[in-house]
């Protein structure tokens, strides 16, 4: 349906898919309705700044700092800054939520606040993170030459 007095569709009928930088949600715009297919990005920051080392730096210590906790176990975020960075952890805490983002996107990882699953698309406030459904499993163990 349309909204009121006719114009932009109503908000629950947008298409919507996330942001390749940030995992944030995106909602289809006007302006992007003849080339919603090709829209990557939520904004001109998130495109200038794409994913890069760091960002696959922030995913693999994730995953392996849960590799290395019991299979239900989770961890906070500034575990994995400060485990990179521990003298510049605060400023790496957002790159770490988006890098949480792109990962329960996958289903890698599962975002929860109290106990519970949130949607990692939008949560606000403190997480954890635990393994996903698609968790990879471990790399097979090296062979012993002897």
């Amino acid at each position: 349906g349309r909204a009121a007095g006719g114009g932009a569709p109503a908000r629950a009928d947008r298409a919507s898919k996330l942001c390749a930088r940030c995992g944030r949600t995106m909602e289809g715009r006007a302006k992007w309705r003849e080339s919603w297919a090709e829209v990557r990005f939520c904004s001109k920051r998130c495109r200038s700044n794409p994913v890069g080392e760091r960002d696959r730096q922030l995913e693999d210590t994730i995953v392996e700092l849960l590799r290395l906790r019991a299979a239900r176990a989770t961890i906070c975020p500034s575990e994995v800054v400060r485990k990179l960075w521990p003298d510049a952890w605060r400023e790496q805490m957002e790159p770490a939520r988006q890098a949480a983002r792109r990962l329960a996107a996958q289903g890698v990882v599962e975002v929860r606040q109290r106990g519970q699953e949130v949607d990692y698309a939008s949560f606000r406030g403190p997480i954890r993170l635990g393994r996903g459904l698609h968790f990879p499993p471990p790399p097979p163990a090296a062979e012993d030459s002897h």
